[in-house]
């Protein structure tokens, strides 16, 4: 089974700038097969016969000149067919509808370069550490140091990727885990229909997401630390103070950029600790005694969407609350609900457990103890009074009981059917606009295909 891994890397200042001339390299060699696929599709498509196509093809040789890229002999050969080789896998993956057409790079503060096995080794030295050459033997950058934090087998290519100043080694390998050996959803869902009531309330566990927590699962909370926030907080501040003066500066002046590039440091900083947040968060939750996770299904895209325009009866715009909804929509991301999702997710995957969805409606107004359900019952953020039995808990506590209760009751329903999101539900709630209707990826692979079948046609045309 794969295994992906990220090195932080402390290049020389030498070696930054041979790997920026590679980086350079590379992306020139990606865009120049991007214009050439758009001269293939617009302009050349004309001259050619009827039934034969354009030559979409790995080759570099048309771009490489003494007189007008003599600085591309400068770099590995290898660099230069890998750079081609993942643009010509994107555009195969853009004929199947996979994802969308390869797009132009752009010269920002940020690039990667592909490396494979001909231009790196790994070396153990004697006091334990691992060592890491880059390069061939005519055109090399010596021994790159990079900070490592765990072990791994050795891969057949890696990226060196730079962003924001820093630069990052990353690579995958197989760890030699049985892939076949492990249960996916399904599985676990028949396994789990035949369990007894005390099985699923020992190793089920609900976690509702929130605001002021970030996650509950009823028996203990996860929360950022008190310096995490103090961090967060100071760079938040610092952004705030940058882009005060990055409005008064000229548009693209120096200044202005070096301010850019600031902003774009504290905004790295503040994804580091979410991120760091999330992998702790998700690792206890995978190591803890449940085998079975339960989230509720929320579309974070959709909560955070801009209120839209709202009008009166004679025409004119009134308040939509939208400077509120900023700010809650700038608090669910700042938690980083979505990650947290999508860690467990492969670390349970990973251990043998199971992760499931619920749907999420009326979840933080039901009572976990009678099952009544009213608007009423949750008054303030943090406290749940139930207005029929009297039940009093804290509100996202309440909530996490509620989910567990709820995916217990789907669990041993025959009726439930998992979709293809993870989702558990009942076959009676699907159908039209039922709950597990297909949802298109982000990529819309229609549209893809779409675009496919009008080129064909426009060349069967010609």
């Amino acid at each position: 089974m794969l295994d992906g891994i990220k090195f932080k890397a402390n290049p020389s200042s030498n070696q930054k700038i041979i790997i920026s001339q590679w980086m350079g390299c590379s992306r020139f060699i990606w865009n120049s097969k991007v214009e050439e696929e758009l001269y293939y599709r617009t302009f050349a498509k004309k001259y050619y016969p009827i039934g034969t196509y354009p030559p979409i093809d790995q080759t570099t040789s048309q771009f490489k000149s003494q007189e007008l890229t003599s600085w591309l002999y400068n770099c590995p050969s290898q660099i230069i067919r890998n750079s081609a080789v993942n643009w010509f896998n994107t555009y195969q993956k853009f004929m199947k509808g996979k994802c969308g057409r390869p797009k132009h790079k752009s010269k920002l503060n940020r690039g990667s370069v592909h490396l494979t096995k001909e231009l790196f080794n790994f070396e153990l030295c004697d006091d334990g550490n691992v060592r890491l050459f880059i390069g061939s033997k005519t055109n090399n950058i010596g021994y790159l140091s990079f900070k490592k934090h765990k072990d791994f087998k050795i891969p057949k290519s890696l990226y060196i990727r730079k962003n924001r100043g820093e630069y990052t080694i990353s690579f995958c390998y197989d760890d030699l885990l049985d892939d076949s050996k492990l249960s996916n959803n399904d599985e676990h869902l028949d396994f789990l229909r035949g369990a007894t009531d005390e099985y699923l309330e020992n190793n089920v566990i609900g976690c509702d997401r929130g605001v002021s927590i970030p996650l509950h699962t009823g028996h203990s909370t996860f929360d950022f630390t008190s310096n995490q926030k103090k961090k967060m907080k100071r760079a938040e501040q610092y952004i705030k103070r940058l882009q005060r003066r990055m409005a008064k500066q000229v548009k693209g002046s120096n200044r202005r950029n070096k301010t850019k590039h600031r902003i774009a440091k504290f905004h790295a900083k503040k994804a580091n600790i979410r991120q760091d947040f999330a992998h702790k968060t998700s690792h206890s939750l995978v190591n803890g005694s449940a085998s079975v996770i339960i989230f509720e299904d929320l579309k974070t895209s959709n909560m955070t969407k801009r209120p839209k325009a709202k009008k009166d009866e004679n025409g004119k715009y009134i308040s939509n609350k939208a400077k509120q909804k900023a700010g809650l929509n700038k608090a669910i991301l700042n938690v980083g609900w979505h990650l947290i999702e999508t860690y467990t997710k492969y670390k349970s995957y990973r251990a043998g457990k199971a992760v499931f969805k619920i749907p999420s409606p009326t979840t933080s107004q039901e009572c976990a103890k009678c099952g009544h359900t009213h608007p009423d019952n949750r008054k303030t953020q943090d406290k749940f009074v139930c207005v029929s039995c009297g039940y009093t808990d804290n509100a996202d506590r309440n909530a996490s009981l509620v989910i567990k209760k709820r995916a217990i009751k789907l669990i041993k329903h025959t009726g439930t059917v998992l979709s293809e999101r993870g989702v558990l539900t009942i076959i009676s709630d699907n159908g039209r606009g039922g709950s597990n209707k297909t949802s298109r990826s982000k990529g819309s692979s229609s549209k893809c295909q779409r675009n496919v079948k009008k080129e064909e046609l426009e060349i069967v045309l010609f």
